[in-house]
Parts: structure tokens; C-alpha cells; sequence
């Protein structure tokens, strides 16, 4: 695999809105370079018969069924609030009439 140019490392840069300067740039671009060969090298190793992961291990839903239950009526669910208006909670007023 080719190297990363200086140039592309700066370009990369400013796309990422990255402010490098001049030894920060010839710095990088070996880095990334090794980067890349690994990252190649690993997609080298996967077969056509080993089936994509985004996991090691199996993953499986923990999660119970959904069971659909009775709920309460508004007259139970307002019986402990202490103001209410037309079947709803009564709360104060935060905005004034700006809003």
C-alpha cells in the first residue's frame, strides 16, 4: 500500500477543521501510514468463508416479551396530584405570555 503524502494528511486535516502545522503534518503522515498497512493487512486475513461480526460473541435479546396490561384510569392516575383540570395534571405556568 502506498504511503500517505504530507499532502493528503493536510488535506484530511481540513476537512476534519483541524489546525496542523508544518512538524505536526510530517509527523502524522507516517503514523497514518502504518495505520492503513494494518488496517490492510487485517482485511487481508478474512475469508470469503468467515461470515461478517460486528461482535466476538453471539449477542441475543435479553429483553422480556412485551405484555399488554390494564393501566390506570385518569381518575386513578390524578387521585394523588395535587391540582387538576379536565382530566389533566394542573401545573404552574413557567413562560409568561411572550411565548
Amino acid at each position: 500500500m502506498p504511503e500517505i503524502t504530507r499532502d493528503e494528511v493536510a488535506h484530511l486535516a481540513m476537512l476534519a477543521r483541524i489546525d496542523l502545522d508544518d512538524a505536526e503534518l510530517d509527523h502524522l503522515a507516517p503514523q497514518l501510514s502504518v495505520i492503513l498497512e494494518s488496517v490492510a493487512s487485517i482485511a487481508g486475513v478474512a475469508g470469503d468463508d468467515v461470515p461478517a461480526t460486528s461482535h466476538p460473541l453471539p449477542m441475543t435479546n435479553v429483553f422480556r416479551d412485551d405484555v399488554v396490561v390494564p393501566g390506570l384510569t385518569a381518575e386513578q392516575a390524578l387521585s394523588g396530584a395535587p391540582a387538576s383540570e379536565q382530566d389533566r395534571f394542573a401545573v404552574p405556568r413557567i413562560l409568561g405570555d411572550e411565548q
